[in-house]
């Protein structure tokens, strides 16, 4: 899969396509219906299927201090895309100037003079240009004078996450943010995921005798509730990655009076692992606890033990089931 940052990224001669644009955080099983609808129609066509998204998140640009908790970096979405069959993503970058586009504008410099665009695909609530002022029937409008059609998929999919909501981005963040990541898990269709590079902490961990990876998370990243988690940890980008179980602490360590709020991932029964500066995933599968206060440190590591076992037990259970996330 072809990946560009910016218009002028796109190969010369780039031929007619079929487009899907959004934020597409996370790109959870709604959007998985939308990008999934344009890889058919592309398919169909004979053309490749394009998703164009932004960087920054549109909110930072025109509302500063807004940006949202990311469900997944820009890679990773690319990631999951390709596996949809997504031909090419295109990301751009979100600037003041670029805000101040019509909505005839946007179609013109990225639809048509670049993407040339035989189709867009889009969820009923899409909306671009300046102010938001473009919808799918402006779209559609702007479609019959540039020769490209407008498809509108109904991306409405629920569960029983939030209550039967309809499965979007938002209800996600609110999912992760109370710590209900097998709900989360649900609308994403695989495990919540946080990235980060592992960092040296305290090592009070390893005193205890359960070592911890202290991953500093990417900015913005949408961070589970404090807790402690079964899940898995998988050093990414070293030839075939390993999803190892692990128990996963979120928090600030109230037992030592932190202030910081970490994520820390204990590899359950992996010993003399050396992961300093490596980039790692910590795929979160279920809620254990809150994080708790104890009255000293052989009750703290008792609870420590429990923990453990119950992750072991949760984690091989899953993977029976195939639950076990990919890299």
């Amino acid at each position: 899969m072809q990946r560009w940052r910016g218009l002028e990224d796109i190969p010369e001669g780039w031929g007619r396509s079929v487009v899907t644009i959004g934020s597409y955080d996370g790109v959870h099983r709604g959007h998985q219906l939308i990008i999934g609808k344009a890889v058919e129609r592309a398919r169909d066509l004979g053309v490749p299927a394009v998703v164009v998204t932004f960087d920054p998140h549109p909110s930072e640009v025109v509302r500063p201090g807004s940006h949202p908790p990311l469900l997944a970096p820009h890679h990773r979405r690319a990631d999951l895309m390709a596996e949809l069959g997504v031909d090419a993503v295109l990301v751009l970058p979100f600037t003041q100037e670029f805000s101040q586009l019509s909505p005839a504008d946007f179609v013109v410099k990225v639809l048509v003079d670049k993407l040339h665009a035989r189709a867009v695909v889009e969820g009923p609530n899409f909306r671009f240009g300046h102010k938001a002022a473009g919808n799918v029937d402006i779209l559609a409008e702007l479609g019959a004078t540039y020769d490209y059609d407008v498809d509108v998929v109904d991306l409405f999919a629920r569960g029983e996450a939030g209550g039967g909501a309809p499965f979007s981005s938002t209800l996600t963040r609110t999912l992760v943010a109370e710590g209900d990541v097998t709900g989360a898990a649900e609308v994403l269709g695989r495990p919540h995921r946080v990235e980060g590079v592992v960092v040296r902490g305290a090592q009070r961990g390893r005193a205890l005798g359960f070592p911890t990876a202290n991953v500093e998370t990417l900015p913005h990243t949408a961070v589970p509730a404090d807790g402690v988690y079964a899940g898995w940890l998988t050093v990414l980008g070293e030839g075939a990655p390993e999803a190892m179980p692990a128990a996963v602490s979120v928090g600030t360590n109230p037992q030592f009076d932190g202030t910081e709020r970490t994520v820390e991932a204990y590899a359950i029964d992996r010993v003399g692992l050396e992961l300093y500066g490596l980039h790692v995933a910590v795929d979160f599968l279920a809620w254990i606890r809150g994080q708790e206060k104890f009255d000293s440190l052989g009750a703290l590591t008792d609870r420590m033990t429990e923990d453990v076992d119950l992750c072991r037990t949760l984690v091989a259970e899953a993977d029976a089931a195939g639950a076990t996330p990919r890299a």
